[in-house]
């Protein structure tokens, strides 16, 4: 009998135990996830970063709500994303609101490496301290199996490009920046289809995954240099993105 309560004592101080660390834990996050984000929230802090935000996929939905609200905390914004008539829309609707400056880059995601030579440039000289990585789109607006899809081999190719290459690339050219000023954000918008295979949505929801492990590796490895890097999901907006996703 005594051996018995000993098993008891033991497992009930390995429950305790237990309790005790998802408590730290639940606290811990909470203070993470809600009051320390409170406390950095004003505006002096963000633009302590840098002067400019830069956001793809800028003209609408996601993309355009943070080119405003960012404008809206006091930064200047680098517009990007392909349709040069919406672009022109919302610099002047940013300038007009906040009394900000901006810049527009016209160019297509869905493209190769020479896209980036024309962001470069119309980058040249800025003070980036936020980068919101937000442009996406699937391969075909309803749920099908890859090989239903018309013109697969493109499409393959224009969503790996849109929505990875993006994002390693506008990292890649951003970040030394924020390292050597020793503060920046990166913003990578991801789904709720990064967590699991998603059968009829196969190479989006990869590509998803890509972003969300992308993001927290990069977060890991200068977060001592200063630079949060952030994966927030955009639930089931994201995938209501069709072909218009790239905007």
């Amino acid at each position: 009998m005594e051996a018995e309560w000993d098993a008891l004592r033991v497992l009930g101080a390995v429950t305790a135990l237990f309790l005790l660390l998802w408590a730290t834990w639940a606290v811990g996050s909470t203070v993470y996830i809600y009051l320390l984000p409170q406390a950095r929230r004003s505006n002096h802090w963000l633009r302590a970063h840098g002067a400019w935000a830069v956001v793809t996929g800028a003209t609408s939905g996601i993309g355009k709500a943070y080119a405003h609200e960012l404008a809206r905390r006091g930064l200047n914004v680098v517009l990007i994303s392909r349709d040069l008539s919406k672009l022109k829309h919302e610099a002047k609707e940013i300038e007009g609101l906040y009394g900000k400056r901006t810049r527009v880059i016209q160019v297509d995601f869905t493209g190769g490496l020479e896209i980036y030579e024309t962001i470069e440039a119309g980058l040249k000289g800025l003070e980036v301290g936020v980068l919101v990585n937000n442009v996406g789109q699937k391969y075909t607006p309803r749920l099908s199996k890859l090989l239903d899809c018309e013109d697969m081999a493109k499409k393959l190719q224009d969503i790996i490009n849109c929505n990875m290459v993006s994002v390693a690339q506008m990292t890649r050219i951003l970040l030394p920046g924020m390292v050597s000023r020793g503060k920046g954000i990166i913003i990578n918008i991801s789904s709720v289809a990064d967590r699991r295979p998603y059968p009829y949505l196969a190479v989006y929801a990869a590509t998803k995954a890509f972003v969300r492990s992308f993001s927290v590796a990069v977060g890991v490895e200068y977060r001592s240099k200063g630079v949060i890097v952030q994966v927030p999901d955009s639930g089931g907006k994201e995938l209501e993105r069709g072909r218009s996703g790239n905007s």
